[in-house]
C-alpha cells in the first residue's frame, strides 16, 4: 500500500497571505529589503513556491502590501501623536519623534517603506497612501506658516531631517551618547521646533 507523504508544515494554513508577509518581514529584517527572493520567503513560510501567485505577482507585489501597511502604522502613530498637542509646533515636534521611533521600532516596515525602491508608478496606492500622511500633517505645518505651499515645505524638512536621524541611528553613525533612540527622537522634536520657529510668521 502505497504511503502519503506528510506535507510540509504550514503549507494548509488558513492565512497564506499574511504568513507570506511575516516571513518577507523577517527577511527584510535580517538582509534587507533587497537581500531575498520569493522563493525564500516561501520557504521561511513553510509553503511551496507556487503559493505566492494566489495573492502576490511577484516579490515586489510582495513588498508593495508591506508599505502599505507602513503607510498604515505611520498613519495611526502620527495622528496620535498629533492628538496629543494643541501647539502646531509641537504638534510637528511630535510628529517628528514619532517618525524615528517608528523607525527603530518597526526596522522591517521602516526599510520597505523608504528603502526598497518600490516604483509607485507600478503601485499607486502607495503614492495615494503617502498622500494621505501629507493631507494629515499640512493642516499643521500650514497653521506654523501661513499658506498651504509653504506649509508643504516644511513639512518635507522635517520629514526629511528625522529620516536622516533614524537613518544614523539604524546604521549607529552618531557618536557616543547621541547613539540612542531617546536622544534621536529628542533630536528630532528639537529640529521640528527649530524649523517651525523659523518658518512662523514674522
Amino acid at each position: 500500500m502505497a504511503v502519503k507523504r506528510a506535507r510540509p508544515s504550514g503549507v494548509h494554513h488558513g492565512d497564506l497571505r499574511n504568513a507570506l508577509e511575516q516571513a518577507a518581514l523577517a527577511l527584510v529584517d535580517e538582509k534587507g529589503p533587497h537581500g531575498f527572493t520569493l522563493a525564500e520567503a516561501c520557504r521561511r513560510a513553510g509553503v511551496s513556491v507556487s503559493a505566492p501567485y494566489k495573492h502576490f505577482a511577484d516579490r515586489d507585489a510582495l513588498l508593495a502590501s508591506l508599505a502599505l501597511r507602513g503607510y498604515e502604522e505611520q498613519r495611526r502613530r502620527y495622528r496620535a501623536a498629533l492628538a496629543d498637542h494643541a501647539d502646531p509646533a509641537e504638534q510637528l515636534a511630535a510628529f517628528a519623534a514619532a517618525y524615528v521611533r517608528f523607525a527603530a521600532e518597526e526596522r522591517a516596515l521602516f526599510a520597505i517603506t523608504f528603502l526598497a525602491g518600490l516604483n509607485k508608478e507600478h503601485h499607486p496606492e502607495l503614492a495615494a497612501a503617502g498622500a494621505v500622511l501629507h493631507d494629515d500633517l499640512t493642516p499643521v505645518t500650514s497653521q506654523i506658516t501661513g499658506d498651504l505651499e509653504e506649509g508643504l515645505d516644511l513639512l518635507v524638512q522635517v520629514a526629511a531631517a528625522a529620516q536622516g536621524l533614524a537613518l544614523f541611528h539604524q546604521e549607529q553613525l552618531l557618536p557616543g551618547a547621541r547613539n540612542s533612540r531617546a536622544w534621536v527622537e529628542e533630536q528630532a522634536a528639537r529640529t521640528a521646533r527649530a524649523l517651525a520657529a523659523r518658518c512662523g510668521p514674522q
